[in-house]
Parts: structure tokens; sequence; C-alpha cells
């Protein structure tokens, strides 16, 4: 039976949380129609619909594009250069999401400060 937009949207974002939420500067909003995990102040991943929303960093953009189940961030015809979003496929089993949020921390631990 498939699941519908806001049981896959808590599914995983409940998935996403059980990876970070040991972290002290995670912060969750609600912003691009899903749900927006920050990091020390910084946008590091996200579930939208049944995507996962990644931070991976200009330079590592294009790689990420290259990968199976990976399309660029558009937000309101606006492509986010740096962002990318990852069909279910992509992230289906623990490792390959983890795999992604390790990702998305390392971009967010490359930033300034906020």
């Amino acid at each position: 039976m498939p699941r519908s937009e806001a049981e896959t949207r808590g599914g995983t974002a409940a998935r996403v949380r059980a990876i970070i939420s040991h972290r002290a500067d995670v912060a969750e909003r609600r912003m691009m129609g899903g749900m927006c995990f920050m990091v020390a102040g910084h946008m590091c991943c996200g579930a939208s619909g049944e995507r996962l929303m990644v931070r991976v960093g200009r330079d590592a953009y294009a790689v990420a594009l290259g990968e199976p189940h990976v399309r660029p961030l558009d937000l309101g015809g606006r492509r986010l250069i740096g962002y990318v979003l990852v069909e279910r496929e992509g992230f289906a089993t623990e490792a390959l999401l983890r795999s992604w949020v390790d990702r998305a921390l390392a971009a967010v631990a490359s930033l300034p400060a906020r």
C-alpha cells in the first residue's frame, strides 16, 4: 500500500533525526514543503515528500548530480547550487542514508561559524 506524503516525510525525517539527534547543535524547521535539519545554524539536510534534501556544497555538487537517484534542488524555479534531492531509492538502506547525512554534515562543517 502506498504511503501518504505525510507518512513518508515523517518516516524520512525520523530516520534522519535518529542519525543526528545526538548533536547539541541540531534544530528542526519546517521549510521548503518539508522538514529541514539545521546544524550549527546552517541548512544541512531535510525530508521533502519522498525525497531527501542534502547540502553537498558547491565543490561536490557536480559529482553528487552524477550519482543514481539524484537531481538538482529547485525552489520556485531557482536552482540551489550545492544542494541536491535524492529520490527514495537513493537512501533506501540505513547505510545509504547515513552516507548522505554524513556528506551534508561535512558540507556544513566547512562553512564559517554562525
